[in-house]
Order: C-alpha cells, then sequence, then structure tokens
C-alpha cells in the first residue's frame, strides 16, 4: 500500500456538471480504496456561471493559483453560450485553464464498450490533438485571438502550426503508440492546405524516423471522416492538428458507442486536467439522466497519468480498475438512456463503486 497523498482539484462546472463529476469522484474513491493507493485530498473550486455570480469572473484568478498548486484536476462541462456578457464573448473556461498552463496535447480514446451499441464494434483507438495553435482562433496566438474582422463584411481567422508545437505532440502519439498496438496515423489536408498542415504532416514523419517500431500511415481529414466509419477497429494512435483532431474525436465517440462514454486528458510534461468530450447538455441537467461514464474514464486518465509521471503502480491499478468497473457495469445490462438503458446518474456510478470493490 502506498501512502502518498494527491491533491486534486474539483471544478464541477455547469449543466450535467454538478451531477457528473460527483460521480467521479465516488468511482476513483472506491478505485484507490481497492487497489491499496494514496488517498486523494480533493479540493472544489469555482468555475463557470456559478463563479461568474460569486466571484465576477468565469475562471476566478484564485481558482487558477489553486490548480498550479496541484496535482491535477478534474473539469466538468461548461455553458459559455449561456453566459451573460461580456463573459460569453471571452475565452471559454477550459479554453482559459488549456492555454493558461500550455495543455498541448489533448489525448481522446474512442473505445467500444461491450452491449452499448457500437456502430463500428471493435472500436479501440486514440486521437491525439494538438491543442495550442491550428485552425482554432481562440489557440493560434499568444494575446487574444487569431480572429478579426477587417470591416463588417470580411472575417479572417489565422490557422498557425509550428514545428516545436507539432514536434511535441508528434512525439506524444508516437509514445502512446509504442504502448499500444504500435501505429501512428497522422491526419491533415496537404493536398489543399500544403503549407500549414503539409508543414504538420512533413514535421510528424520526421519525428516518426526515431521510432522505426512504429508503423506510420497518413489520410486527408475528409477521406479519414469516410475510414473511421467503414473500419475504425483498424486504427490505433491517430495524430492530428486543432480543429480536426476536435472534429474526428467527437465522430470517434459516437462511432464506439455515444459521446456519453468519450472521455479526454488535456496535458503537458507537468499538469493534466481531466475532461469528459462531451458538452454540458443543459437540456437534461438536473434530471439525474447523464451518462457519467465519459466523466469517469477521465478520471481513469488522470489516474493513469499520474501514475506515469509519479511511477506509482497503485494508481495504474486504481486507473484499470475504474476501466474494468465501467466494462463489467454497462456488460452487467446497467446503461444510462443513450446507452439503451434506462439507469439514472447516481445509480450509474454506485454500481461502477460496487463493481470495483468486487473485482
Amino acid at each position: 500500500m502506498t501512502t502518498d497523498t494527491y491533491r486534486l482539484g474539483v471544478l464541477p462546472g455547469d449543466g450535467i456538471g454538478p451531477e457528473i463529476v460527483p460521480a467521479a469522484v465516488q468511482v476513483v474513491d472506491a478505485a484507490l480504496a481497492a487497489a491499496g493507493a494514496g488517498a486523494v485530498e480533493w479540493i472544489e473550486l469555482p468555475l463557470g456561471r456559478a463563479a461568474i455570480d460569486e466571484h465576477g469572473d468565469a475562471v476566478p484568478a484564485a481558482t487558477l493559483e489553486t490548480l498550479a498548486e496541484l496535482d491535477g484536476w478534474l473539469l466538468g462541462p461548461h455553458d459559455s453560450a449561456a453566459y451573460p456578457e461580456p463573459h460569453r464573448s471571452r475565452l471559454n473556461p477550459s479554453g482559459t485553464i488549456r492555454k493558461h498552463f500550455d495543455l498541448f496535447a489533448n489525448i481522446r480514446p474512442a473505445k467500444a464498450l461491450d452491449d452499448a451499441d457500437a456502430i463500428v464494434p471493435g472500436t479501440d483507438l486514440v486521437i491525439v490533438r494538438e491543442n495550442t495553435q491550428g485552425f482554432y482562433a481562440d489557440r493560434s496566438t499568444y494575446k487574444g485571438t487569431g480572429e478579426f474582422m477587417p470591416s463588417p463584411d470580411v472575417a479572417i481567422a489565422m490557422g498557425i502550426i509550428t514545428r516545436p508545437a507539432v514536434e511535441r505532440i508528434a512525439r506524444q502519439a508516437f509514445e502512446l503508440a509504442r504502448r499500444r498496438r504500435g501505429k501512428v496515423t497522422i491526419v491533415h489536408k496537404a493536398n489543399v492546405l500544403r503549407l500549414t498542415t503539409g508543414l504538420f504532416r512533413d514535421v510528424c514523419r520526421e519525428v516518426a524516423a526515431g521510432y522505426p517500431d512504429v508503423t506510420v500511415d497518413d489520410y486527408h481529414i475528409d477521406a479519414m471522416t469516410v475510414h473511421l466509419l467503414r473500419r475504425a477497429a483498424d486504427f490505433d494512435v491517430v495524430v492530428t492538428e486543432n480543429m480536426f483532431g476536435d472534429i474526428l474525436s467527437d465522430l470517434a465517440g459516437e462511432i464506439a458507442g455515444s459521446l456519453g462514454i468519450a472521455p479526454s486528458i488535456n496535458a503537458s510534461h507537468e499538469r493534466a486536467m481531466a475532461q469528459a468530450a462531451h458538452g454540458s447538455a443543459p437540456d437534461i441537467a438536473g434530471q439525474d439522466k447523464a451518462n457519467p461514464t465519459a466523466m469517469i474514464l477521465s478520471a481513469a486518465m488522470l489516474l493513469e497519468w499520474l501514475g506515469g509521471r509519479h511511477d506509482d503502480e497503485a494508481l495504474r491499478t486504481a486507473a484499470a480498475l475504474v476501466e474494468q468497473g465501467v466494462a463489467a457495469t454497462v456488460r452487467a445490462g446497467t446503461k444510462t438512456p443513450d446507452m439503451g438503458g434506462t439507469t439514472g446518474t447516481r445509480e450509474f456510478a454506485q454500481s461502477v463503486a460496487a463493481t470495483i470493490k468486487r473485482l
């Protein structure tokens, strides 16, 4: 048994966040206990609409200062489109945190669960998304955004690709492939965006030379959407720029069964943030209908990341128990409505926690 204690932040966020984030905490606590891992000190911090109402900012300065002192954190979804101005027009909470801490790697697995209605059974891939540049204007400049209007009738967005940013995300992809099935697929649009995504493709290929044990191929973004629909199970690790990665990971999540089961972490070399790939779903907020699986599995990814960073085998064991607990729970027929079941958020989390204790 380890005696290490980790300090993890809890940011419930908006919409279904205050339901799914506590569900993830409950499951993580059960897995840590079952694995004989050190305790976690959970530190709840204000973020989102509640933070605007109480502190006048969706991401208060005190929240960022505290996050810098923690080992990692769970971020619930946000509903920034519903914020009052001027908050609605600012960088959203997750973007603010990612940019502040340079969380350059967005790792988004898509793994089909047994009996969860996957469109392509056998899907088990990971989208590795460069998180700081590309064609999302809010992440392509140091100050402000890369989007502007020189006249009322003209809008321009810049897409930025740099060699250092591509090199570091490519290394993340190839290192991950070595721990999985040894294959990386580079996704780009170099036939049209020759300089920008051409640079992305070419630098990824250069990095690939240092990983002769990993198989490499590449596809244009439009062709890749078709390949995912037809044969998602053939892919292992997919590396791409920001906007392409966002689109492909949503598609891959649905192919695997539901966006409700699509987890992710946002990481640098020093910090990691667990964040479900889906949104805040305000239409079902407070109704105990939300699927907490994506948030639970995101928390498992954070445990795995922390286990690697701190060489803590008990954390890795806890992460594996979370994944096994979710899979066994769904396989037993306990499923939320989006997976074809009738189980509520709280009951699903309780079932996973109980399953972990039995494993």
